[in-house]
């Protein structure tokens, strides 16, 4: 399986009428194609979520997780949305005994739920909510490196079958969602760091902050840390660019490490 790294959208967006709605529709529809462009059926899929810290990295252990709805102001309808999934116990442990090999912290909580980072673009992906899915948090402190050392840890998921998907957004800055430019320049940079084997990624990953409008791009690098673990896990194959579009005036785009 791939590793790869989607945007999850605005909140609940995809499941929504009216002129959000419709800003987030062309990245919902990449969303319901992902299936279509892996290489067969997951085993599961290990979701690196942007919405969970924790002061090590810890995996969502649950036998079948309750959704966390940490979005705000929505219609209430979107507070009705179900992601039925199983969890993946079994699949937590395993993970959690890779980054000890590697000499990482690993936890398994077996009472976090699941937060939109990880059931809505899951929904958008998969509606019939028939693979199992493992939810990761990122770690306290935000360190490029030590996320791209858990992706690394993690890589044998991938012949077993496991789709390790990094969920967040190129583009995160919601104070300047209007500033197109900035977004291009870091979306261009990003397919620059992308492109080599995996210690040309390192390296220029773990510079992102002084990439042109890299700070503007992510005023706060939590929607960015979970291409940190996709691209750790993709081993040496050079990323490729899976979708771009636009929220706005603004690119987003996705990646693949085949």
């Amino acid at each position: 399986m791939p590793s790869v790294y989607l945007p999850h959208g605005g909140g609940p967006a995809f499941f929504m009428t009216g002129s959000m709605a419709e800003m987030f529709r062309p990245m919902g529809r990449f969303l319901a194609s992902v299936p279509g462009l892996l290489p067969g059926r997951p085993t599961a899929i290990l979701v690196v979520t942007a919405h969970w810290e924790a002061e090590v990295t810890t995996f969502c252990g649950g036998a079948q997780p309750e959704l966390i709805y940490d979005y705000y102001g929505f219609p209430p309808e979107t507070y009705a949305i179900r992601y039925p999934a199983p969890g993946a116990p079994a699949l937590a442990q395993r993970a959690a005994e890779l980054l000890r090999r590697a000499g990482l912290q690993a936890e398994v909580d077996g009472s976090h739920g699941w937060d939109h980072g990880v059931f809505i673009p899951l929904k958008a992906m998969l509606p019939d909510a028939d693979i199992p899915v493992l939810a990761m948090s990122l770690t306290r402190g935000l360190d490029p490196n030590q996320h791209v050392a858990v992706g690394e840890a993690l890589r044998p998921l991938r012949d077993e079958g496991v789709l390790v998907m990094g969920s967040g957004m190129s583009y995160h800055n919601l104070r300047q969602m209007g500033n197109g430019a900035a977004a291009m320049e870091f979306d261009r940079w990003l397919d620059g760091a992308l492109a080599g084997n995996a210690e040309h990624r390192r390296s220029w990953l773990a510079q992102w902050a002084r990439a042109p409008s890299g700070r503007v791009s992510h005023p706060r690098e939590e929607h960015l840390l979970p291409l940190m673990v996709a691209s750790g896990a993709g081993g040496d194959t050079p990323a490729r660019k899976w979708w771009s579009g636009a929220v706005g005036p603004t690119t987003v785009s996705a990646w693949a490490f085949d």
